[in-house]
């Protein structure tokens, strides 16, 4: 299954062979798909980490993060949510001087997300300033 990565030069493909990919550009190299991971994991947490650092909040620092993860990825299946926040922790803390004081973050990549609170259903017979607060 051959993938056009136009992003690092229009005449490279990928073959996946295995736990290999395969690289072809005029010579042949063989290049481990953990290596490829490893990059989108670094990736992801560099605009992570960059962004908690900066201010922002984590649902959108995670959104930003887990979009790039997911586009790195050219086969038919995306990495999970779960993958992901396993990949950018995994990068923060093989590379702690790249990511200084973003390893106080990593625990909001595995908090579940909280119930929200469903709307009380009106009680019958109340009046409708009272079912809306009024």
């Amino acid at each position: 299954m051959a993938f056009s990565l136009s992003r690092l030069h229009p005449s490279l493909a990928l073959r996946h062979l295995g736990g290999m990919v395969l690289l072809l550009a005029g010579g042949m190299a063989l290049v481990p798909a953990s290596v490829l991971a490893q990059e989108a994991g670094l990736k992801g947490a560099q605009i992570y980490c960059f962004m908690r650092n900066n201010g922002n909040d984590h649902v959108v620092s995670w959104d930003a993060a887990y979009a790039v993860i997911k586009r790195q990825e050219d086969g038919l299946f995306k990495t999970s949510p779960e993958h992901a926040a396993v990949m950018i922790t995994e990068s923060v803390v093989q590379n702690p001087s790249e990511f200084p004081d973003c390893g106080r973050h990593l625990g909001d990549l595995f908090r579940q997300p909280e119930v929200q609170a469903t709307e009380q259903t009106p009680v019958e017979g109340s009046s409708r300033n009272e079912r809306y607060g009024y």
